[in-house]
């Protein structure tokens, strides 16, 4: 299948670990140019050296999406070597570990809400310009299984998840007659390195090794993965893929879910 994204540029949030990493190598597999950022620079020069290993084309860009300054700096980088990004991927987010409720501070929420919705709202209000410009454009916002099925723990996280999915459903309907399709993927108990370290906080919490702190979450609190199983970051890579091309053109404002079946409804 021709995806039409040959040549065309990518930028992608949070794209030096896990999920964001991922997306960014089946990008770059597919021959667009890559625009990645992140926090952390040894991690993120990882990425780009493997990225090119592969015969990829990227840049990378160290950024904390909770400074304007840094955003600003991060879509003119890529305007500059690229002069336009075709397919934006908000991929950036954090969580705090297993928090309940009455644990969580203010300060908390806002540090969360602050990369997992407003990084988001950033990094697109800099990109969605030259989408226009251009008459086309693809934005995919990476959410989560619980901004649809919350969790009774974390409601920070699952509350910027649920903000996020709303927020593209409502720029799905403000930019269509503009070329610019926006879609969210929400994957579910995907084995990235930040729910790993989760998994591991929990299991030394409880005094029980890794393994059964995985499959006690996923008995717990994922009862209906049907598969059985975590997922891959591949596996969400490549929904990502598809929504950004060419061969998606009729899918507006979705919220598709890689979760094994995980939510329960339809």
């Amino acid at each position: 299948m021709e995806l039409g994204i040959k040549n065309k540029t990518a930028l992608v949030t949070g794209g030096s670990k896990g999920i964001g990493k991922a997306i960014a190598i089946a990008l770059a597999a597919e021959g667009a140019n890559v625009v990645i950022c992140a926090r952390g620079e040894e991690a993120l020069n990882e990425a780009k050296h493997e990225i090119e290993q592969n015969g990829g084309n990227v840049l990378a860009i160290q950024a904390d999406l909770s400074k304007q300054e840094d955003v600003d700096h991060l879509v003119s980088a890529a305007i500059d070597r690229f002069h336009t990004i075709d397919i934006l991927v908000n991929n950036a987010g954090i969580a705090s570990g297993f928090d309940e409720f009455e644990f969580l501070e203010i300060e908390d929420w806002q540090r969360l809400f602050d990369i997992n919705l407003f990084g988001t709202v950033r990094v697109t209000k800099a990109v969605i310009p030259y989408m226009k410009k251009a008459g086309n454009g693809r934005i995919i916002n990476i959410s989560s299984e619980s901004g649809v099925q919350p969790d009774p723990f974390m409601p920070h996280y699952n509350a910027s998840k649920a903000a996020l999915i709303n927020f593209t459903k409502s720029l799905s309907k403000a930019y269509a007659d503009q070329g610019i399709l926006v879609n969210t993927v929400s994957p579910a108990f995907i084995m990235t390195p930040m729910l790993e370290n989760l998994l591991k906080d929990n299991a030394k919490k409880q005094n029980i090794s890794y393994d059964e702190a995985v499959q006690q979450f996923l008995k717990e609190n994922r009862p209906h993965v049907e598969v059985k199983r975590p997922g891959t970051v591949e596996e969400v890579a490549s929904a990502v893929v598809y929504l950004a091309s060419s061969q998606a053109g009729f899918i507006n404002g979705v919220n598709l879910r890689v979760d094994g079946g995980s939510v329960a409804s339809q």
